[in-house]
């Protein structure tokens, strides 16, 4: 293929995760001419481990993962482009991109831009979630930690029946907020004690993993509480400006609304993966790509291989 600042494309995809990459692979091979960038900060190159994405018996780690969707995208014809896309604007019935190595116009879009977590302050907190001492998704990875010492770190909303989630992984479980939380009520407290819940009344700190293995987690009151596994769940942003900047339709935190086939309110432009609102899942946003590239495809003039 061209080098993308250079043509125009059928489609142009930004984020190469799990979604945007299958995304990329489904086009490819229905022949389209594509240009797939990424900026290196995937969710899902800081996963040690995934043991619930169908088809690994024994887990794939995360860059591992990504590694093989890249090579089979390489085979289909393509390659990532490693930049970011800074402005996006749509014109008639395309849309022009700019980034650090040119402008890209393209027929339609897809959004694979993923979410950003929200923490506690960590020291080597990159570290700690590759360890697998800071875990990002109880859906996820609940399984993996049945029975250990689980910390919650939750804010105002649903605190107590996220931590009562976890208590399907196991009876050790430990509630505890952020210093910017209203205090438990009397009614959330009795809750919590209904179901087995521990919780500290002193609000969290901050999280420091003296193994990388190990949270501690600290206290304004100076005192340090070990865990085996520390849940940070305090929320979440999507990476949704350039759909916002295109007056795309958005829910809580950011994320982008989309229909059944990933269409969003702007005509051409599509939003799969963790910036769509709904459950984060590799499965998921693997899934998403498979339906938008495949209505990406249909939705374009027609391709007819000469003979």
């Amino acid at each position: 293929m061209s080098e993308p600042s250079s043509q125009q494309v059928d489609c142009l995809i930004i984020g190469a995760g799990p979604a945007g990459l299958t995304a990329a692979i489904y086009l490819r091979r229905f022949h389209r001419d594509i240009a797939i960038f990424d900026k290196g900060e995937s969710r899902l190159s800081l996963i040690p481990v995934s043991h619930n994405y169908p088809g690994f018996p024994d887990g794939i780690p995360g860059v591992q993962l990504l590694d093989n969707l890249r090579q089979q995208l390489g085979r289909a014809g393509a390659e990532v482009t490693r930049g970011e896309i800074t402005s996006l604007e749509r014109d008639g019935e395309e849309f022009h991109a700019a980034w650090e190595g040119g402008a890209i116009r393209a027929r339609r879009v897809i959004l694979a831009t993923g979410i950003v977590d929200f923490s506690l302050p960590t020291e080597n907190w990159r570290a700690a979630v590759r360890a697998g001492a800071i875990r990002l998704c109880p859906i996820c990875d609940g399984y993996d930690v049945t029975d250990r010492r689980i910390a919650v770190v939750c804010g105002k909303d649903n605190r107590v029946p996220h931590a009562r989630f976890m208590r399907t992984f196991s009876p050790r479980v430990t509630l505890m907020l952020p210093e910017d939380a209203p205090p438990l009520t009397v009614e959330e407290k009795t809750e919590l004690s209904e179901c087995g819940i521990d919780w500290l009344d002193a609000p969290a700190t901050d999280v420091s993993t003296a193994d990388r293995r190990t949270p501690l987690v600290h206290t304004a009151d100076g005192g340090c509480h070990a865990f085996d596994v520390l849940y940070p769940m305090l929320g979440e942003t999507a990476r949704s400006r350039l759909a916002i900047g295109l007056g795309a339709e958005t829910a809580d935190c950011g994320e982008i609304v989309v229909d059944g086939h990933l269409r969003t309110s702007v005509p051409g432009l599509y939003a799969i993966g963790d910036v769509v609102y709904g459950i984060n899942q590799i499965s998921v946003a693997t899934g998403h790509a498979a339906v938008a590239a495949t209505d990406v495809h249909n939705s374009l003039p027609a391709l007819m291989r000469a003979s």
